[in-house]
């Protein structure tokens, strides 16, 4: 087969215009992101997985780099996407092991590679009701639509996917009673005592002053990692894992959130959005330009 025929093939990301186009790139995504890593490990086997082989304790800042570079590849990447779902499927051959239950496990088994990429859905949506806007039903199954065809870009075949979010929630119900546990990790991703070094990326001087202060900034900010991490995850995971969440903290979160959901529409889009964001969105209006004067008579 030939390369163009092989990209044809290729699974296509989410279109532009779409539920994930305007959420995954908003910086308040970015608040998201620690619940479904915690909601995934909380799965024995990711969660073995993550322990045994993930850089995430002595290299957190670049693989928290690189995972971010890799959603938004998924979304916003174009014939890229496709790429990089060969490449992760690639880095994820050799990880494999024995979980917190005595099970042998392999990063790829289309149980546990399916279980990753299916937490997103319920955390963006999730999310979405406290950082941006509840979705309406229409929006719930654009999502979930567009969530499966992120999928495929990853790999992961239909048949290991519920093809609807009707088949979706039994799914997820059983996964939460029966699979998931308060793991190692988990812990550590909700400790507010967990050892992280200090950033390692950006200009040399604010590297330098932030090794200075991190002892003193390192203990508030793992606690507000906590918190988010705990309060942004749908309240039925929290439940399943065993992590406590008070009604003080629920009040908390609501006004913290309430706050960027004013603030954070009014800021120019070279601050709302992440790079790759921005000049995907920058190119797709340019493009949606250029096809409006061409079709323009001329006179």
């Amino acid at each position: 087969m030939s390369s163009a025929a092989a990209r044809e093939a290729d699974p296509v990301p989410p279109p532009p215009g779409g539920v994930l186009w305007s959420m995954s790139g908003d910086i308040r995504a970015l608040l998201m992101l620690p619940a479904a890593l915690t909601l995934q490990v909380a799965h024995p086997a990711v969660g073995a997985g993550v322990d045994e082989h993930s850089v995430f304790r002595t290299d957190p800042w670049g693989r928290g780099e690189r995972s971010l570079s890799s959603l938004q590849l998924w979304v916003y990447g174009g014939e890229e996407a496709a790429e990089e779902g060969r490449r992760l499927r690639r880095l994820h051959r050799t990880i494999r092991g024995t979980d917190t239950r005595g099970r042998p496990y392999h990063a790829l088994s289309p149980a546990n590679y399916s279980w990753v990429h299916a937490t997103g859905f319920p955390v963006f949506r999730h999310g979405a009701r406290y950082l941006i806007r509840p979705l309406t039903p229409a929006q719930e199954r654009a999502l979930y639509r567009e969530w499966l065809q992120v999928g495929r870009v990853l790999g992961i075949h239909d048949r290991d996917m519920p093809q609807t979010v009707e088949e979706f929630w039994p799914y997820y119900r059983k996964m939460l009673a029966t699979e998931v546990e308060r793991t190692v990790v988990v812990d550590e991703l909700v400790a507010a005592g967990s050892p992280v070094p200090p950033p390692d990326r950006g200009p040399l001087p604010l590297r330098l002053l932030l090794g200075v202060l991190w002892p003193v900034l390192l203990p508030p900010l793992a606690r507000f990692r906590g918190f988010l991490t705990v309060g942004l995850m749908p309240p039925d995971a929290r439940e399943a894992i065993g992590l406590e969440w008070t009604q003080a903290q629920e009040r908390r979160l609501r006004r913290f959130c309430a706050v960027l959901r004013v603030v954070v529409p009014v800021l120019p889009e070279r601050v709302r959005y992440l790079p790759r964001a921005r000049r995907a969105r920058a190119a797709h209006r340019a493009a949606g330009r250029r096809t409006a004067t061409a079709r323009t008579p001329q006179a």
